[in-house]
């Protein structure tokens, strides 16, 4: 199965989006820390063989925290896109807004490894298909 992938795009209009709701200052502070971060996942996927949503889905919380590639808001971006490519492929995160500042919280200062955010998806991730 081929996922369905959150491209750079629709990233971009997330952290617009996120900065317009929440604030904060624009920009991409570093456009290769960001692809690095989107190329995460499909990495995992084509070069690694992984086919786990919640791995897969890991990969992006994992790359978009603490790459850092934007001027602000990267764990709001990055908690979204997570959001957003478990629902494209048929999966809904059920954890509660504090679970998931915390968790992002620990993601952005490097206390959460991607096996540790993978078991935390899978324990809040449901299908939805």
């Amino acid at each position: 199965m081929i996922p369905l992938w959150v491209e750079t795009e629709v990233v971009l209009a997330i952290h617009d989006e996120q900065l317009a709701e929440h604030g904060g200052a624009g920009g991409i502070r570093d456009r290769m820390m960001l692809d690095s971060a989107l190329d995460r996942p499909r990495n995992r996927h084509d070069l690694g063989g992984c086919d786990d949503i919640c791995e897969l889905a890991a990969c992006y919380a994992f790359g978009l925290a603490r790459n850092q590639g934007f001027v602000d808001g990267n764990k709001r971006v990055s908690a979204v896109v997570t959001e957003l490519f478990l629902a494209l492929n048929g999966y809904d995160l059920t954890a509660n807004d504090s679970d998931v500042v915390r968790v992002w919280t620990a993601i952005a200062a490097g206390e959460m490894t991607e096996d540790d955010i993978t078991a935390w998806i899978r324990r809040f991730a449901s299908t939805s298909l």
